[in-house]
């Protein structure tokens, strides 16, 4: 084709991509169905984790639920059961004929099973994603929730808590896409939700670390959805979910400047959750939480470093993980105390 035909179809191609994306603000898309589908969270024990779980036994999806925490696991597994058991009364208070979807899957099928499992090692990975493999079956929505952080300065962080960090953020986005990914692409279905955080996008002081990790899960996700694009394998899925300081006591104590908190507080898990949920069940490409990340964003980008250091400094942002650090610190020392360390 001559490289100006194909530069005005590439043209038009773009402008049409910016009038879809348009209409998706306007019209809001039809969500899709996940009844019956296995879906593996991990780091489902607490958290946005536990939240993705109970959305999901909403939708009656099979849940497959991986922490390190047995307890708070099985925790989270006893609620998901407890929203099966009270759908299948429903069911059964009010039946209804011809109800199509929702006829279409007994409740009785509905189950959660759960797995102990350490994704910052990969022979943990490997060996529980064939145990799923062989107790459940194939998995068909990936959720990478589990996430850690260490809390200290660089300079004050030991190597181990350094490397783990990069272990459960990032490199177990790797362990469990290759688990599962190949039988996505033999049956051209599937969808892998990467749950990130805006500080993979744009960074801040004493977290270099959970930085760093974010933006490794954040550049994995979008090398793997161009390579899903590239095979053109359309009927695999990929989010990426980019959400603000979320109030679930991970970052406890980190404060942007007083006056702009009013205007940017943290988000609640629940409407985080239900956020990404949308989209995810939209096959949205990727979702910040608030919208006002996209612009940050996109200032972080065209703006001179000075001049984003400037903006982070009146915002309180260019320190606003010091007191998370200190407490942290604090605790710790308090910990060492009273075990006579």
């Amino acid at each position: 084709m001559n490289i100006l035909l194909e530069l005005f179809v590439v043209t038009f191609r773009v402008l049409w991509a910016f009038v879809l994306a348009a209409a998706k603000w306007l019209v809001r898309p039809k969500e899709k169905s996940v009844a019956g589908q296995v879906c593996l969270i991990t780091g489902a024990g607490s958290g946005l984790g536990r939240l993705f779980a109970l959305e999901f036994a909403r939708r009656r999806a099979l849940l497959v639920l991986w922490d390190i925490n047995t307890q708070s696991n099985e925790e989270t597994a006893g609620m998901v059961r407890h929203i099966y058991r009270e759908m299948a009364e429903a069911a059964a208070a009010a039946p209804r004929a011809g109800d199509g979807e929702k006829d279409a899957l007994p409740h009785c099928s509905l189950q959660v099973y759960t797995y102990t499992c350490d994704v910052g090692k990969r022979e943990s990975v490997y060996s529980t994603a064939e145990r799923v493999r062989k107790e459940v079956g194939e998995v068909s929505v990936l959720v990478n929730n589990a996430g850690v952080v260490s809390g200290h300065h660089l300079l004050e962080c030991p190597d181990e808590l350094i490397e783990r960090t990069m272990m459960v953020n990032c490199h177990a986005h790797f362990w469990t896409t290759k688990a599962f990914l190949p039988k996505m692409l033999e049956m051209n279905h599937g969808h892998i939700v990467t749950v990130a955080s805006s500080l993979g996008l744009f960074s801040t002081a004493g977290v270099e670390d959970y930085c760093a990790s974010k933006f490794g899960a954040v550049g994995f996700h979008e090398s793997l959805s161009h390579e899903l694009k590239a095979a053109e394998k359309d009927g695999i899925k990929t989010t990426l979910v980019c959400p603000y300081l979320v109030d679930t006591g991970m970052f406890r104590g980190c404060r942007i400047r007083k006056e702009i908190e009013p205007f940017l507080p943290p988000l609640k898990p629940e409407y985080c959750v239900k956020q990404a949920m949308r989209a995810i069940l939209t096959d949205q490409p990727m979702i910040c939480t608030p919208r006002l990340m996209y612009m940050v964003t996109f200032m972080k980008s065209i703006l001179p470093f000075e001049a984003v250091v400037c903006m982070y400094r009146f915002l309180g942002a260019d320190k606003c993980m010091y007191p998370f650090i200190a407490q942290r610190k604090q605790a710790t020392n308090n910990n060492e105390a009273k075990n006579g360390i």
